[in-house]
């Protein structure tokens, strides 16, 4: 296959931007991709942040104004990494200026921001998605594939979680995430979210209710300079109670004692159930009665996901291979040729996810189930 050159251009050049640019110089491992992503322009405020950028010889364009990114004609497509405040201007700026792109969740600070980003971009007619690479993994891929044929059977209970243990030091300094005014009111599931939201969403599950308990459990941080107790006004924990036809629970968690970076999905059925967490990523439960037993069975999946690679299969997944693999996808279905694969999360998933945020909101200040 003949692949198409692609540049790339970054704004936000922080944690996520740097995985970019370690996934493009990796994209050699993909076999067969029918786009190949240059990366050539990097944004950000901070110079220390773009200095980062140095060594990566293809980027020759690096500035403190997004707007030079937009006007740049060698820039064909963008990923968004700016704090949730900033998403709804850079966003429908990109799209004015007909950039396809790869935002950050959650498409917006709030619902009313998500709607207006969403709306703009299906008038445009730009190609955009929503960044969600933990359902990359292999394991994930499994478990999606499995409830997807329809191997439960009826449905009986769905729990999925994200889980960080980040915030267990009260002593940790404060940052934008901890903070309404830049991350939304919906606090931890703006930042972690989508990240329980896409699996359920593209299988189909839409909840009609939501009763939610929404947890802010440290409510000062240190400022980062000044070291003086700052406000932290953000929701730590939110365990959402779904009704979707079954039980779907869902729970983001910035506090997890435990786990440093967990996504797990179990669900049931009449007849079968799965289970997987990257806390054990080669790890895969199903479940099946046989001859009248109940079984739990485990086997282990390796390194191949939704878009084959190099890496022989008996190797371990992470992280970074989930990073490529969700670019792998952006850029494949951007081409047109997703051919049936595992697809980013689109925009009308992310704004989904946001009228259910939007009603777990509701929930935790009237403390009963609330539509979505």
């Amino acid at each position: 296959m003949s692949a198409q050159p692609v540049r790339v251009g970054i704004v936000g050049a922080g944690l996520m931007g740097r995985e970019l640019a370690a996934a493009i110089g990796r994209w050699s491992a993909l076999e067969d991709h029918p786009a190949h992503p240059e990366l050539v322009a990097v944004c950000d405020t901070s110079p220390e942040a773009l200095r980062w950028f140095d060594r990566i010889t293809s980027v020759t364009h690096k500035t403190t104004d997004y707007r030079h990114l937009l006007d740049d004609d060698s820039v064909d497509v963008l990923y968004l990494a700016v704090p949730h405040h900033l998403h709804e201007r850079l966003y429908l700026d990109a799209i004015e200026a007909k950039k396809d792109f790869l935002g950050e969740k959650p498409f917006g600070i709030d619902l009313q921001a998500s709607e207006r980003i969403v709306n703009a971009i299906e008038q445009a007619g730009v190609f955009a998605r929503c960044s969600s690479e933990m359902p990359f993994f292999p394991g994930a891929q499994l478990a999606y594939e499995t409830i997807a044929a329809g191997a439960l059977g009826d449905v009986i209970d769905v729990q999925h979680d994200f889980l960080h243990s980040s915030d267990l030091d009260r002593s940790k300094p404060i940052n934008w995430k901890r903070q309404a005014e830049f991350c939304g009111a919906i606090g931890v599931m703006g930042d972690l979210g989508m990240h329980v939201a896409h699996l359920p969403l593209r299988l189909g599950w839409r909840p009609v209710t939501v009763y939610a308990q929404l947890s802010d459990l440290v409510t000062e941080r240190p400022d980062q300079h000044t070291k003086r107790p700052t406000p932290c006004d953000t929701i730590d924990n939110a365990t959402l109670l779904c009704d979707a036809g079954f039980p779907l629970t869902l729970r983001t968690f910035r506090i997890a004692p435990g786990h440093m970076n967990t996504w797990r999905i179990t669900a049931t059925g009449m007849d079968g159930g799965v289970s997987f967490s990257t806390a054990q990523p080669k790890t895969v439960h199903r479940f099946a009665v046989r001859d009248g037993r109940q079984i739990w069975e485990r086997f282990e999946v390796g390194s191949q996901s939704a878009f084959a690679t190099i890496t022989g299969p008996i190797f371990e997944f992470g992280f970074a291979d989930a990073i490529l693999q969700m670019w792998a996808a952006f850029l494949a279905e951007r081409a047109g040729a997703l051919d049936g694969r595992f697809g980013c999360a689109t925009p009308r998933e992310a704004l989904d996810a946001h009228r259910l945020f939007d009603a777990a909101l509701r929930s935790g200040q009237t403390n009963k189930a609330e539509p979505v």
